[in-house]
């Protein structure tokens, strides 16, 4: 990874407030178009260009509207950083802590997701507004480690006067791009802030190894998967004939029969159960696996079924749902408001928004950052079967539910006002 370059000398001299006037003259002389005798660094004149290009005023307010708290709940529990916070808190927030510094994770956009560290830091940051919700890109805030390691792909410190808006100046922070190891994209950017006098010039090599420790932490977790992946599809494959392979959601490959394995096969976004032609592979039939597809390749002209799902809601055991295709079946045991919200969602075929499930689950239209987290993970349990806005099953997906003989036992532990109101005589979704 390209790390931009960065002179300790230059900025750690016996004298601190030396260097905090030089980058200060550096900085004026830039804004009044003079040559400065100490001329910004490339990666910070580079900067300093494209704020101005983007209209960025440098004694404007650092303030930007926040996210709302439901869109910020959802952008936590859809980013991959969110698996890996224990171990950013452990690498960086405590060394904040310590430093008298705050550890700042971002999505791609430059929105903060998390932070901690200092306490009185803190407070101080919520001056500046970095705090979670808000933008800190470099059209939004000039030239600062968070925008510009977005904006240049490699981790960058910035230090006083190398902000662009006057407001930073008396702050220092260091930050790197996290991407994911699964298809490369990247996932946010994690940084170090803090007061000017908390600089040190090791603060950049830090925070670029933990990047790289979450990459890491990220690429064992996607083997695993593909592990569990492969462990489900062996018996699976053993009773096809032809050609056929299983791949996770991102294409990577975790078994294949009939044909030579490849790495990798491009998926397109909108991948649904049934007939899909893809570049790479032709004709092919989808069907989905827990984590992952069956992808079945084939030239013959017939239609095929699209999945089926039995949700199990029988007994008052662990309810289940087990799918099935053409080349077999299986099982995912659900979570008690999984199986609330997959029956809500047998019942409703044509489709719920978040406020409509928050009121079937929970009787309150506010709670749709919780139905939110937990639809991202369902989605992610069932592949290709759900869809969203509205959140629904898939059309091409057939669903059967199994009901308890009597209705007082369907899911006997809920709560949730939709399955009260079917145990006192809503009618059942049966043969939905």
């Amino acid at each position: 990874m390209k790390t931009s370059s960065f002179n300790p000398t230059r900025f750690a001299p016996l004298d601190a407030s030396e260097t905090v006037r030089q980058l200060q003259e550096t900085w004026a002389a830039a804004l009044r178009g003079d040559r400065s005798p100490l001329p910004p660094r490339p990666v910070i004149g580079q900067s300093w260009q494209r704020v101005k290009r983007f209209g960025v005023d440098p004694e404007q307010s650092t303030d930007s509207a926040l996210l709302q708290t439901d869109e910020l709940e959802h952008r936590r529990t859809s980013s991959a950083l969110a698996e890996v916070m224990p171990i950013l808190s452990g690498g960086l927030g405590s060394v904040a802590d310590a430093s008298l510094q705050i550890m700042v994770v971002t999505d791609p956009e430059g929105r903060v997701l998390w932070r901690e560290g200092n306490v009185g830091v803190l407070r101080r940051a919520d001056t500046i507004c970095l705090e979670e919700g808000a933008a800190w890109s470099e059209d939004s805030t000039g030239t600062n480690a968070i925008g510009t390691a977005l904006s240049a792909g490699a981790p960058v410190q910035v230090h006083s006067a190398e902000h662009f808006v006057r407001t930073l100046h008396d702050w220092t922070c260091a930050a790197a791009p996290v991407h994911d190891p699964r298809d490369g994209r990247l996932l946010g950017i994690i940084d170090v802030s803090g007061p000017d006098n908390t600089f040190h010039p090791a603060t950049l090599a830090l925070v670029d190894s933990v990047s790289r420790l979450a990459e890491s932490e990220l690429r064992t977790r996607h083997l695993t998967a593909i592990e569990r992946l492969r462990a489900v599809a062996a018996p699976v494959l053993c009773r096809l004939g032809g050609r056929a392979l299983v791949v996770d959601t991102n294409g990577w490959l975790a078994a294949v029969t009939g044909m030579p394995p490849v790495d990798r096969v491009p998926l397109p976004d909108s991948l649904g159960a049934g007939r899909v032609w893809l570049p790479s592979l032709g004709t092919c039939v989808a069907e989905p696996m827990p984590g992952g597809w069956l992808l079945r390749i084939t030239d013959a002209d017939t239609s095929e079924c699209a999945s089926r799902v039995v949700l199990d809601l029988s007994e008052s055991r662990r309810p289940c749902a087990t799918v099935l295709g053409a080349a077999g079946s299986w099982t995912q045991d659900l979570t008690p408001r999984h199986a609330e919200l997959l029956y809500v969602l047998a019942v409703h075929r044509q489709g719920r928004s978040a406020a409509q499930l928050a009121v079937d689950l929970f009787g309150d239209p506010t709670r749709t950052v919780t139905v939110r987290a937990e639809l991202s993970r369902l989605r992610r349990r069932l592949t290709g079967l759900l869809d969203h806005r509205p959140y629904r099953y898939r059309e091409e997906v057939e669903i059967e539910v199994l009901l308890p003989d009597d209705p007082l036992n369907l899911l006997p532990h809920s709560t949730a006002p939709a399955v009260l109101g079917a145990r006192a005589g809503v009618p059942s979704p049966s043969g939905a």
